[in-house]
Formats: C-alpha cells, sequence, structure tokens
C-alpha cells in the first residue's frame, strides 16, 4: 500500500469547511488504496483553545477512520491582537518544523495552503529531502488579504508574503488548485507548472433527497460556517430586511463575529434572525434539512475563492442565494442553483429576497428535488479523485 502524508492546520474534530476538506481528501485517497498520514495542530479550532481531550498532551497520535492523524503542539489563539496571532502560528510551525526535519516522511506529501508561512516551511523543508510535493491551494495569499484589507499592499508583511508565494509555487513538483482563477494566477508566475482543478467537492453518501418542506408558510434561509471577516454575517445581518416577508434567516457557526451578532439579535432590532451556534456536520445536517434555501455570502469579491458551502448544500438539494462574486457566480448560474446578488450590493440582495418570498413551499420542493439530482452529477468527488489518480497526481 503507498503511503501519503498531509500537511494541514485544520483537522476534525475541528468544525468548519477547511477541516472537512481536508478530511475528505484523506478518506478518499484511503479509499483508493493509499495509507494516509496526516499532521495537524492539537485540536483547538475555531474556538481557540485546546479541546478537553488534549488539553496538557505535547502530541497526540490517533486513528481516525483508517487515518493516522499526528497533532503536534500549538499555542491556540483566536485573539485580535496581531502579536498573539502570529505566536500561536508560529507555535505549530516551530512544532512541523522538527517532525519533518528529524522525523522520516513518505516520498509523497500534500501540502495545504494557506496558511501561506505553514506551507513555505512545509515545502521549503520536504523540497530539501527530495519529496514529491503535491500543494493543495485553496485560496490565493496574499493577494485575498489584501482585498480583505488584512494587509497593505507593498507593506513589509505584503512583500514577505509575495516571496513565500513564489517560493512554494516554484518548489511545489505539481499544484492543485480549488478554482480556474487560482490555476490562472499560479501559471501567470510559472506557466510551466504542472496545475489540476479540484473542487471542494463533499461526500455525502446519500442516495435520496433527505430534505423536509414544511406545510408553513414561513421560508427558512440558513447560513452556516465561519463568522468572520471574509464571510460578512454581520454586515449581512445588518443590511438585510426581512420587513413584511415570509422569511427567516437562522445563522449556525462560530467566530470573530460571534458576539456582535448575538448583541444585535439580542437587543430586539432583528426579529427574524436566529442565531444557534455552532454544531458537528451530523448534527446539523440534521437540523437544517426542515429549511429552504442556502445563503452564501463573501464581504467582498475575493480572486480564486470559491466557497465550499455551493458544493456541499447543492448536494444536499438546497437552493442557493450566492452573495460573493467571481468564478462562484459562474458555477451557480450554469447549473441553475438558485440566485445571485451582485456582491457588495444589498439592493440587489434584497431584490433577490423579495422575489424568493413570492415562492410556494411546492415550488421549492421542485428546485429542491431538480438540484439535488443534478449536483449528484455535476458535483462527483469520486469522478474527480478517479481523474487524479489516472493522471498521476498522487
Amino acid at each position: 500500500m503507498e503511503e501519503i502524508l498531509i500537511i494541514s492546520n485544520y483537522y476534525p474534530p475541528e468544525k468548519g469547511a477547511a477541516a472537512n476538506r481536508i478530511e475528505q481528501l484523506a478518506l478518499k485517497l484511503n479509499e483508493n488504496g493509499y495509507k494516509v498520514n496526516v499532521v495537524c495542530p492539537l485540536g483547538n479550532y475555531p474556538e481557540g483553545r485546546l479541546f478537553d481531550e488534549y488539553k496538557g498532551k505535547f502530541s497526540v497520535t490517533e486513528i481516525r477512520e483508517n487515518i493516522t492523524v499526528k497533532r503536534l503542539w500549538v499555542y491556540p489563539s483566536v485573539s485580535k491582537n496581531l502579536l498573539i496571532r502570529l505566536l500561536s502560528v508560529a507555535s505549530f510551525i516551530m512544532s512541523l518544523f522538527f517532525y519533518l526535519l528529524f522525523r522520516k516522511t513518505p516520498k509523497k506529501v500534500i501540502v495545504q495552503s494557506p496558511p501561506l508561512l505553514l506551507s513555505f516551511v512545509s515545502v521549503w523543508i520536504l523540497s530539501l529531502k527530495n519529496k514529491k510535493i503535491i500543494l493543495n491551494v485553496s485560496d490565493l495569499w496574499p493577494l485575498a488579504a489584501i482585498e480583505l484589507k488584512a494587509i497593505k499592499e507593498q507593506s513589509i508583511s505584503h512583500r514577505f508574503s509575495l516571496f513565500f508565494e513564489r517560493i512554494i509555487y516554484k518548489k511545489a513538483t505539481l499544484i492543485l488548485g480549488q478554482s480556474n482563477e487560482i490555476i490562472e494566477h499560479i501559471k501567470s508566475k510559472f506557466p510551466n507548472k504542472d496545475c489540476y482543478l479540484y473542487r471542494n467537492f463533499p461526500e455525502h453518501n446519500v442516495s435520496k433527497l433527505a430534505l423536509i418542506t414544511e406545510k408553513q408558510p414561513t421560508i427558512k434561509i440558513f447560513y452556516a460556517g465561519l463568522l468572520g471577516i471574509a464571510q460578512g454575517v454581520l454586515e449581512l445581518c445588518h443590511q438585510i430586511n426581512l420587513d413584511g416577508l415570509p422569511i427567516e434567516l437562522h445563522i449556525y457557526g462560530d467566530g470573530s463575529e460571534k458576539i456582535q451578532i448575538e448583541q444585535l439579535i439580542h437587543n430586539g432590532n432583528k426579529s427574524k434572525i436566529h442565531f444557534h451556534g455552532m454544531l458537528n456536520r451530523s448534527e446539523l445536517h440534521q437540523r437544517i434539512s426542515t429549511h429552504d434555501i442556502a445563503i452564501v455570502p463573501l464581504k467582498t469579491r475575493i480572486y480564486g475563492s470559491v466557497p465550499s458551502k455551493i458544493f456541499e448544500y447543492g448536494c444536499l438539494g438546497f437552493p442557493i442565494l450566492y452573495f460573493g462574486g467571481g468564478e462562484g457566480e459562474t458555477i451557480v448560474n450554469e447549473t441553475q442553483l438558485g440566485w445571485v446578488a451582485s456582491v457588495g450590493h444589498y439592493e440587489d440582495l434584497n431584490a433577490k429576497l423579495e422575489l424568493i418570498s413570492r415562492l410556494s413551499k411546492s415550488e421549492l420542493m421542485v428546485m429542491k428535488t431538480t438540484i439535488f439530482n443534478s449536483c449528484q452529477v455535476a458535483f462527483d468527488l469520486d469522478k474527480q479523485i478517479k481523474y487524479l489518480i489516472d493522471e498521476q497526481v498522487f
């Protein structure tokens, strides 16, 4: 059995799209005959504190569904203080540095990027050890950081990030990109680099539509995921206008905007918005099975970014209200998954909500069935993995 290592900053029982994405890759490679090992930090995300089972541990080795997971020490934090956040990132990088330097590693290694500094250290050491480096690029940093105004263009941090980005692309044996825009960006810097499209398709093992369309007239729209700067859910809550519409917004998740969202709802300004906190994936799927539409927002158009929620909820049968711009718009439109509102234009979003409010529950049920059936073909994870294996990517 051929062995492969995955290096990631997130892995279950941590929650969120990034952890789920890496787990699905690991499980699919294992199903296709690979012995898969994962190296990641001790579980702490998104709370920013070690989970109870990892407290007081320096490292932990565990088996999760035939995947060997090596968890290394990290100083966890979700502090808004930049120095504390850097200390947190540096702590895991230090653990990983010594692990990769002194431990025997397989010939093939998948490195998740971002985080950029983490992938830079991983790629640098692995290149010294002559490993086959498969760089999995989910977002373009530092470009995304500039668009989100997280760093200033031509600042010292921006210039360092550009250096790290160029090195990881150059040193990687080949690159997986989650969008065509990511591949175009990399090809603009290294035209001869082998790049492959790897969409973040989910694996649900669902053979029939499991959604329940309630008879009551209220249409339940939901957001589930990270409550951070990039998603802009707090601003969405401020700007969305549900007055006079038979629509509710239900929010599931955790992140830096959580407290402000809870305060907004508690103050009574948004009676049609309901916050439910973070749930594990199976519990979340059960809870949202009676909801009607998934909203997928981004604060601004981020070049290269395609939210995995499009594939996640499309495959469950949910119509999508997309509010993020970029390549995601093309996917929603071409696969007829629902509605697109121009990113950042809340008048357009509220106009789309007005259209949605006129739908009957029977019309929504037809949409769910059609979307579920089409997504089983359009977003086929097994077919995608088989293609990459046939191309000798892994």
